[in-house]
Order: structure tokens, then C-alpha cells, then sequence
């Protein structure tokens, strides 16, 4: 017997919520749903040695075998994806190797045609550090890793531009020029993602499989009881979830 309290998250709650997540990866494993929308789990009660895992993402890639994906966060006309997802902030510069960031942008290229229907598509990439660092006054990061990975792939034919300083990109509306963008870190992306989509935006895992979307909002216990809370981000991350399988059936019959 479980006791449930709302608002109040506990180990018994936790545990519910990952046979869930675990009933929904089986039965997407064996083809008896064609994909998932999860809801947001609360990390600090969930997190232990049955889910030694940071979030959703870390612990789907890993159970489909998918070896690397990529959090996208989805809207109409925006679409972000990172390159580090759940990590200390200090530790973001180990991770923003050339091989990482081609890997992501590569993801991204792929998901947009594969899952969104865009044939060519048109990314932007966002610099690590304050004005793109500045020409390497404020990081060598774009100069040594972002910059020449860019021209790598220009050079294979790839709409690829950047490294766009971040505060300036969005707050000038350059984000609507492009069909995916690449930023470095959670926060870079996440922080205006919201500000610009919170009610109609979602997250999506890109790289697997399968399909799987979830709201792009927390918890949000301190609204339980309350009749505050919005629906919105949940019922479009189903819709979402929809289209893409949708999007990725039509391929196969064409092929």
C-alpha cells in the first residue's frame, strides 16, 4: 500500500513513478506502444541505486543502447538542443570537446529531418563563453573547439553558423532565422527557451529508437491542491509524440 500525499514527494512515490517508467520502456521495447510521454520525476527522492542516473535522458539513452542522444527542447519555431545536459556548471569546459559538439550538431541535423520533416536544415551554434569569447579575450573554447567544427562542416555542405554570443541572439531575434539551435549548456539554452515557450514548449529526447517527450517543466508540488497549474506543456508533448511517429511511419513507407 502506498501513501500518497500530495505535494509531499517520498521514496514510496519514487518508486511508483520508475516501475512506470520501466512498464513504458518494456512495452515500447516490444512494440506494443510506439512511444512515451513521460512526466517530471523528482530527482532527490528517485536518485539511488536502482536509478544512479541524473534524469530521464541519461537513463533512456542508456537503457536503449542509444550510446549518445540529445536533449531537445521543442516548440513551433524554436528548437534547442545541448551539448551538456545535467552537469555542475565548473564542469561544462571538459566537456565542450570537438568530438562531443560534432556529435550534438550531428544529432540535431539528423532529428530535424528524420523527426520534423525539414530536408536542409539551418543551425545555429551558441559560443560557451561571454560574446563568443571575444576573439579568446574571454575563452579560447570557440576558437580551439566550436569555431573550427563549424567550418568542418561547412565545408561538407551543412548549414552550420555560428558561434553566436547567447544574451544577444535571443533578445535580438536571430533565434527565429534557423531551424535548430545548438547551445553549450543547460542554462544557456534552457533560460530563454522558457522565457520565450514555457506553456507551449516540451522536451524531447533526441537519438533514440523511440520516441519519448515530456513537459518541459519540474514538479511543481508547491502547486498541488492548488488548481494552478497549466496543462499545456503536457498535452503538447503528447501532440509531439504524435507527429513524430507519425513522421517517422510516413519514412517508412516511402522507403
Amino acid at each position: 500500500m502506498i501513501e500518497i500525499n500530495p505535494g509531499q514527494p517520498s521514496r514510496q512515490t519514487a518508486k511508483a513513478a520508475l516501475l512506470c517508467l520501466k512498464k513504458a520502456v518494456e512495452e515500447v521495447k516490444e512494440g506494443l506502444i510506439d512511444g512515451f510521454v513521460t512526466g517530471p520525476i523528482d530527482k532527490n527522492t528517485i536518485h539511488g541505486e536502482d536509478f544512479p542516473f541524473q534524469g530521464h535522458t541519461e537513463y533512456l539513452t542508456q537503457e536503449f543502447n542509444a550510446g549518445e542522444s540529445l536533449m531537445l527542447m521543442v516548440a513551433q519555431d524554436l528548437k534547442v538542443g545541448l551539448v551538456t545536459e545535467h552537469i555542475p556548471v565548473k564542469e561544462i569546459p571538459t566537456f565542450i570537446t570537438r568530438e562531443r559538439v560534432e556529435l550534438k550538431i550531428r544529432l540535431l541535423e539528423l532529428t530535424l529531418k528524420k523527426d520534423f520533416m525539414i530536408s536542409k536544415p539551418k543551425i545555429a551554434v551558441l559560443g560557451l563563453n561571454p560574446h563568443a569569447g571575444d576573439e579568446g579575450l574571454l575563452g579560447t573554447e570557440e576558437n580551439e573547439v566550436i569555431k573550427p567544427v563549424i567550418q568542418d562542416l561547412k565545408n561538407k555542405g551543412k548549414l552550420i553558423f555560428g558561434p553566436f554570443p547567447a544574451d544577444g541572439f535571443f533578445a535580438s531575434g536571430q533565434h527565429a532565422k534557423f531551424d535548430g539551435i545548438i547551445a553549450m549548456y543547460h542554462d544557456q539554452g534552457l533560460v530563454a527557451f522558457k522565457t520565450l515557450s514555457f506553456e507551449s514548449g516540451i522536451n524531447y529526447t533526441a537519438g533514440l529508437p523511440y520516441v519519448r517527450t515530456s513537459p518541459d517543466h519540474g514538479t511543481a508540488y508547491n502547486l498541488a491542491g492548488k488548481n494552478l497549474a497549466s496543462e499545456s506543456s503536457m498535452r503538447q508533448a503528447m501532440y509531439v509524440a504524435c507527429e513524430i511517429i507519425k513522421n517517422r511511419r510516413s519514412q517508412l513507407v516511402e522507403s
